[in-house]
């Protein structure tokens, strides 16, 4: 309380006439501001992530109510989710993050009306994208098994990618509406909707699954229902109670859209070269001996992972935020002030998860199922888990940084770099070659997240913010618009030089 009273008490020394904070000198004027930035990041991330928590804990349910079925139901699930899903799933957030910089930015800049105009042109996007995906849910179970993995196991992984469809034309919908409204700080609506739809989905998974008995196919009905509801019950909200960011269904949605594509896939890529990089542990660990007991250990510590991951993409949607609107706003010591001290408390976080997961290693996997060997399994994984629990806290916001600066596709290139030309070759390495197996695996692969880790740190504290404060402005005008005319003018989009967007 003390320290809220100080910082209130020497707020406006510390901020110019610009609205951007000053030098800062000394210890005491550090913690002001500290406290400041703790504030404004938890008073966005804190709702996010626990939005981004009741979304996982959806997929999460779903796995320990179908791996009480059975340690086959359970590997098949958990491939189904961790294979299918996540890669669909990580290319539509990824279609969907430009949105998330042209949003802030635009937000921190005042030029709101802009919002819902980008909002559709996502939309647009993004259905597209589902299009796109649609084979793979489709032919799930060839794809599984060209993959290596057990026939049982591709056959109900299959069956269930199939009958879930539905749920992915929903992230058309959901994506940009989450997007849309996290851009204006608007995020306590996000977080008491997931809560009301998990609670949803944990109803109809024991109405579906132990009371009508339809084990599997019932798993993928709710996972439908329930991911309509959360899209329709956010994008309502957009449409009834944001009326000065969306101002209704406009054709300048469709103008210069080729170019937004480019944002997106820029964002996409990076992202997918994230989330992909852990899915493909599981497909590798599928040819490994005895590979349901290997993919169910795994999957168990992926899923305990999740969580914690979970909370720092709440943490990187916050972050991504404050950089844009800061950027937006032409605050470039604010900007990097809020992202040192992100990183700091989420290395924070990161190591006390890390300390948990080794304190109850022998209990980690009890909520997900009854077999001894799996339990023992997952215990023996448990320090490998503590170390990905590290790295993943500070990983995010660095991703959260790019996403709200713009520079997705330099991020890019270096996780392609980390992850697949060194961490993938490490892990199959030590895990084939080696005959470390599954421990092997995952040991090259936190080799390749722990150098991704260190270069975009390195990055970062290389940033010149000034720049990047200049580069914002330039992308608003050239994407937004400045000029009266533009801003009087709500279906006019002066986006018409997109393709000539500085890098």
């Amino acid at each position: 309380m003390e320290a809220m009273v100080v910082s209130a008490d020497h707020h406006h020394q510390l901020i110019g006439n610009d609205g951007d904070y000053r030098p800062v000198n000394g210890l005491k004027q550090w913690w002001i501001i500290f406290w400041i930035e703790t504030v404004k990041l938890w008073k966005i991330g804190g709702p996010i992530a626990f939005n981004i928590l009741c979304q996982y804990g959806i997929y999460s349910i779903t796995v320990a109510f179908c791996g009480h079925l059975g340690a086959l139901q359970l590997s098949a699930i958990s491939i189904a989710q961790n294979v299918i899903g996540t890669f669909s799933f990580g290319f539509m957030l990824g279609m969907g993050s430009a949105l998330e910089t042209l949003c802030g930015q635009a937000f921190g800049a005042g030029q709101i009306h802009m919002l819902g105009i980008y909002t559709q042109r996502s939309m647009v996007i993004l259905l597209f994208s589902t299009l796109l995906l649609l084979p793979i849910y489709i032919f799930a179970t060839p794809l599984l098994k060209l993959f290596g993995q057990e026939h049982e196991m591709t056959v109900i992984a299959g069956k269930f990618a199939l009958l879930s469809i539905p749920e992915l034309f929903s992230l058309a919908v959901a994506v940009p509406a989450s997007k849309f409204l996290q851009s204006q700080s608007k995020v306590g609506v996000l977080a008491c909707i997931g809560f009301l739809v998990l609670l949803l989905h944990a109803f109809l998974l024991w109405l579906f699954i132990y009371v009508f008995n339809l084990g599997i196919n019932g798993a993928a009905l709710v996972y439908n229902i329930t991911g309509w509801a959360n899209a329709i019950a956010q994008f309502v909200y957009v449409i009834v109670w944001c009326k000065d960011g969306w101002t209704g269904w406009s054709l300048s949605a469709l103008n210069e859209i080729w170019a937004f594509v480019r944002l997106s896939i820029a964002s996409a890529v990076m992202l997918c070269l994230e989330t992909w990089y852990m899915m493909s542990i599981i497909v590798l660990t599928g040819h490994l001996k005895d590979a349901v007991i290997a993919v169910g250990s795994l999957s168990i510590c992926m899923n305990i992972d999740g969580w914690e991951v979970m909370l720092f993409i709440g943490i990187n949607a916050a972050i991504s935020v404050r950089v844009s609107n800061e950027l937006g706003q032409g605050h470039p010591r604010a900007t990097k002030y809020s992202v040192y001290i992100t990183m700091f408390q989420s290395l924070l976080i990161g190591i006390l998860c890390m300390i948990l997961v080794l304190v109850v290693r022998n209990h980690l996997s009890i909520l997900f199922t009854n077999s001894k060997d799996l339990q023992r399994a997952v215990a023996d994984l448990a320090w490998l888990l503590g170390i990905t629990m590290v790295l993943n806290s500070v990983q995010p916001v660095i991703s959260g940084v790019a996403i709200g600066g713009g520079w997705q596709s330099s991020v890019a290139y270096i996780n392609l770099g980390c992850y697949y030309i060194f961490g993938i070759p490490l892990g199959c390495t030590l895990g084939y070659v080696a005959n470390f197996d599954v421990v092997g695996l995952w040991g090259g692969m936190i080799a390749g997240l722990a150098l991704q880790t260190l270069i975009l740190s390195f990055v970062i504290y290389r940033i010149d913010w000034n720049k990047e404060v200049e580069q914002s402005a330039e992308r608003l005008r050239r994407w937004g618009g400045q000029n009266l005319e533009a801003e009087k003018t709500l279906n006019s989009d002066p986006a018409k030089d997109l393709l000539h967007l500085p890098p």
